[in-house]
């Protein structure tokens, strides 16, 4: 085999990972909050993030969309659109011009506007009409307007809030509000949509709701999902595979029936049990905002 074939193959093979994180550390002060971690994740995949609270998780996506600067390590984006590129040390906004949308724990949304204006904020931000061209209203900017209009619709019927365009944001449901905020990531057109701990919040039938349109989204527009959750049971339904993060580690990786039977998984969010001549059930403790384990050492029953 050539050398030549050898370094095709290996492009062919990195197409294939839309984002390859090496070797990323990231510390404040004497605390590490991500310590050479190192994922990967196929264009196209819903991949998850699971850990217990403080684990590093939204760390990691802060580091992964601009907010953060990690010390060491390498964040290559692979776009289809921009080529790949390193996005550590790029500032937030330029990290959602080459691809990279994503929503927050909390709902950040301009309660002053309207649903509508909302999204249209999102689909206007990728535009190219200038403030010259805006004040002379030019062919291009009228053009544009009609296509952000569009645009913005087609956004609402998806996410399902086509029935409340006209509504302001501060009037929404928790849930409806969820699902605008992820409309108006969708509006910067994404390559790879991250979802921080989405379904926080929302009742069974919203979160059943909010699966079901992260598929959809997945499904019909082919954008990538990087999702952290704190719902297993929701977790292990959409996600392909899973990494896990404890104390700014990956401890494991895989598909979710490996980590729901993983020991070093159980062990984080449990804690490990004390052994004497046989092994004792997981104590019934667990992290905040961890799944639950009592009376059995199988995880899957309690959804971890």
């Amino acid at each position: 085999m050539t050398d030549v074939t050898q370094v095709n193959e290996a492009s062919s093979k990195a197409v294939d990972n839309i984002f390859e994180v090496q070797n990323v550390t990231l510390r404040f002060g004497g605390v590490t909050s991500l310590n050479n971690v190192s994922i990967e994740q196929r264009r196209g995949e819903i991949l998850a993030v699971i850990g217990p609270n403080g684990a590093g998780k939204t760390s990691l996506f802060n580091c992964l969309t601009g907010v953060y600067k990690p010390q060491e390590g390498v964040i290559n984006f692979h776009a289809e659109r921009k080529g790949t590129v390193n996005l550590v040390g790029k500032p937030p906004h330029k990290v959602n011009h080459m691809g990279v949308a994503r929503t927050f724990q909390t709902s950040r949304m301009f309660n002053a506007l309207t649903t509508f204006e909302n999204i249209k904020i999102g689909v206007e931000a990728s535009q190219k009409t200038g403030p010259i061209g805006a004040m002379l209203h030019l062919p291009r900017t009228r053009r544009e307007e009609r296509e952000s209009d569009h645009r913005t619709l087609d956004l609402l019927e998806l996410v399902g809030l086509t029935h409340r365009l006209n509504t302001m944001a501060d009037s929404l449901p928790y849930g409806d509000r969820r699902r605008l905020e992820i409309a108006r990531a969708l509006g910067t057109n994404p390559e790879v949509l991250l979802l921080d701990e989405p379904a926080a919040g929302t009742n069974p039938s919203e979160k059943l709701a909010l699966a079901e349109l992260i598929r959809t989204i997945n499904k019909e527009t082919g954008t990538s999902i990087l999702l952290i959750e704190h719902d297993m049971k929701l977790v292990m339904s959409l996600a392909q595979r899973l990494y896990v993060l404890n104390f700014g580690q990956v401890i494991a990786s895989g598909a979710p029936a490996d980590i729901q039977q993983n020991p070093d998984v159980i062990a984080a969010y449990l804690g490990a049990a004390e052994t004497d001549d046989e092994p004792s059930a997981p104590v019934a403790q667990s992290a905040p905002g961890a799944p639950i384990i009592t009376d059995t050492p199988d995880a899957t029953e309690a959804g971890v």
